[in-house]
């Protein structure tokens, strides 16, 4: 049985999308190359089942893809016998629009809460810098929801270095966005790392690089670097939001000709 110890966690998987430059997601097979020019970047809010919480780390992409829905989270739920109203904690990694898309919808034909019994842990420092933006054209964020969640949410603000609730840990770092939160789940022999977009798919891992839709490249890559030693020589699981394949993986090796090469944890926690 999970416990706060031995947590059940599996990744929510919602769909495998090209995105392009305007920053559009639409769908595509898992194993379908993107559009010309644009990634391919897969969808995967994090459950964690503790049995005195259930945890998401970041919210799926929601309504705001191409024929997306917030239903997918709700139904994907539904598989491991929750409902919408069992999330007690949503933890956001970052404020762009794929992470926090699935906290409302528009199902109703008007706005309304995905999660309305859950606490919306945000970094504080994101939020009211966020909020300074009024008429911004930013492509990756949608003011309309943010402002909706600022009203409506149950909003708690997390700052730079935080421990909100048990086992849960989180530290701001940057380089994606301004604010980039770095996720933690630490109990018993239990250890995750969800760091967003600094670390979104496996392949990052293995290279080491600096990425043009970064905030600030230079710092994400450093990040990156930090972030591979840390859970290559403490042993976390690293939650990939974006990997198509295994978005749950160790790093298992790591040599100099090779560098770090990774392992799927699926078999010890199940996705």
């Amino acid at each position: 049985m999970y416990s706060k110890n031995n947590p059940f966690v599996t990744p929510l998987y919602e769909g495998t999308f090209s995105v392009g430059l305007d920053k559009k997601f639409f769908p595509i097979e898992k194993d379908a190359p993107p559009a010309k020019g644009a990634l391919k970047l897969s969808i995967n809010p994090f459950l964690i089942k503790t049995g005195e919480r259930n945890i998401l780390f970041d919210s799926g992409l929601g309504d705001l893809g191409e024929n997306t829905s917030t239903a997918l989270i709700k139904k994907n739920l539904s598989a491991y016998d929750l409902t919408e109203l069992d999330i007690t904690d949503i933890f956001i990694s970052h404020l762009h629009y794929d992470h926090i898309g699935g906290l409302a919808g528009w199902s109703s034909g008007y706005l309304e809460l995905t999660f309305p019994a859950a606490r919306l842990w945000v970094s504080g420092n994101g939020w009211n810098n966020l909020l300074g933006k009024e008429g911004s054209t930013d492509q990756e964020t949608r003011l309309d929801l943010v402002h909706f969640l600022n009203a409506k949410a149950d909003l708690h603000f997390l700052g730079e270095e935080d421990q909100p609730v048990p086992g849960i840990r989180v530290k701001e770092m940057g380089g994606h966005t301004e604010f980039s939160l770095a996720l933690f789940y630490e109990a018993g022999d239990s250890r995750y790392m969800m760091a967003g977009d600094v670390i979104g798919r496996k392949s990052a891992v293995r290279q080491k690089f600096t990425a043009k839709f970064d905030f600030d490249p230079e710092k994400s890559m450093k990040l990156r670097e930090s972030l591979k030693k840390t859970a290559f020589e403490k042993g976390y699981v690293i939650m990939a939001y974006h990997e198509s394949d295994t978005p749950l993986f160790r790093i298992g090796h790591h040599d100099q000709k090779h560098g770090y090469l990774t392992e799927n944890a699926a078999e010890r926690y199940p996705s």
